[in-house]
C-alpha cells in the first residue's frame, strides 16, 4: 500500500525527490509505531501516534508534517477503495507557533548588490542573486534552470516549481543585464546546458549556491546569515510593501494556496509598525502626556 502510494506521488503527482523522501520518512516513522493491518487503523490509533511522536521529542511542526503525510496516504487508500474511511482526517495536530521568516530591509538589499563582479564566478553569483531576489525563485528552481528556459528578449524565465508546475517568472532589467553578462562568460551556451555551473560544465549544487551567498553577505553586510530563501522572502515582502497586491505575489511566487502567501502580510504589518514607532508622535507619548487638561 505504501509503495503504491509513493509511486502515485512520483508518477501521477510528479512530486520532487525531496518531497518524496519526506513522505517516505514520515510513513516509515508511522510504521515504526504501528505495525498492524493498515486497513484496521482507527482514529484513536492516530491520536496515540501523535502522542508517541510528542513523547519522542518532536515539536508541533514535525507532528503536523507526520499527520499530514498520514492523511494524504489514507486519502489515497480511500480513493483506491482499499479502505472505507480516513482515520487521520478528524485527528487534530498540535498548533505550532508560526515563525515569521527573516528578510533583508531595502537598504541591506541595495548594499548586497553593490559589489563589483568581473570574474566568471562573480558574474555567475550576481546573476543567481538577481534571480533569487529579483524574480523570487526558490533554490531548487534556480539550480534546475537550463539556458533554454530563459527568454531574455521577452523578459521572463520558464520555471519548474513544486509539483512540477510551470510558471513564467518576470525578469527585471537588472536581472536581464546580469544574465547577459554571465552568459558571455558561460562555459557552454547550448540551450539544454545548465544555466548555472559549478566546476567545469556541471550543474551547480544547492550547497555551492548557499556557500557563495554567505561569502558575499559577509563581505557586503558583515553577516553570514543570508540564505537563498531569505532573498525570496525579501522579494515578496518588498513587493507587498510597494503594491499591496497579494494575489499577484502569489502568482509570482508560484504558491498553490494564497494562505501560504499571507505570511507576508504579517511581515508587512511588522514593517508598518516599526515605521509608526519610529515616526509618529503618539508612539512616544504616554496617555498622561496627551490627556486634555481638566
Amino acid at each position: 500500500m505504501i509503495a503504491g502510494f509513493l509511486d502515485h506521488l512520483k508518477v501521477e503527482k510528479r512530486y520532487s525527490t525531496h518531497t518524496l523522501s519526506g513522505y517516505t520518512r514520515e510513513l516509515k516513522r508511522f510504521r515504526a509505531f504501528y505495525a498492524g493491518d493498515l486497513a484496521a487503523l482507527r482514529s484513536h490509533d492516530v491520536t496515540h501516534f501523535t502522542g508517541w511522536l510528542r513523547h519522542q521529542g518532536l515539536q508541533a511542526k514535525s507532528i503536523q508534517r507526520a499527520l499530514s503525510a498520514l492523511r494524504s496516504f489514507y486519502a489515497y487508500l480511500v480513493q483506491r477503495k482499499l479502505v472505507s474511511t480516513n482515520p487521520a482526517a478528524a485527528v487534530r495536530a498540535p498548533k505550532a507557533k508560526r515563525k515569521l521568516p527573516r528578510v533583508l530591509d531595502t537598504d541591506q538589499a541595495a548594499r548586497l548588490f553593490e559589489h563589483k563582479a568581473s570574474k566568471p564566478a562573480e558574474l555567475r553569483d550576481r546573476a543567481m542573486m538577481e534571480l533569487l531576489y529579483g524574480a523570487g525563485l526558490r533554490l531548487a528552481e534556480l539550480v534546475r534552470l537550463n539556458i533554454g528556459d530563459l527568454e531574455l528578449a521577452g523578459g521572463y524565465a520558464n520555471v519548474i516549481g513544486k509539483g512540477n508546475k510551470e510558471r513564467r517568472a518576470p525578469l527585471g532589467r537588472h536581472c536581464v543585464a546580469a544574465l547577459h553578462a554571465w552568459l558571455e562568460a558561460h562555459p557552454d551556451v547550448q540551450r539544454d546546458s545548465p544555466l548555472f555551473t559549478g566546476r567545469g560544465r556541471n550543474r551547480i549544487s544547492p550547497r555551492t549556491v548557499q556557500t557563495r551567498l554567505k561569502r558575499i553577505a559577509v563581505a557586503q553586510l558583515g553577516d553570514d546569515s543570508l540564505h537563498p530563501h531569505m532573498l525570496r522572502h525579501s522579494f515578496a515582502t518588498h513587493l507587498l510593501e510597494s503594491s499591496g497586491d497579494l494575489r499577484a505575489i502569489q502568482e509570482l511566487l508560484g504558491h498553490a494556496d494564497i494562505a501560504t502567501t499571507q505570511i507576508y502580510t504579517h511581515l508587512d504589518f511588522q514593517h508598518l509598525a516599526k515605521v509608526y514607532d519610529a515616526a509618529h508622535p503618539r508612539a512616544h507619548s504616554t496617555p498622561d502626556d496627551t490627556a486634555p487638561d481638566a
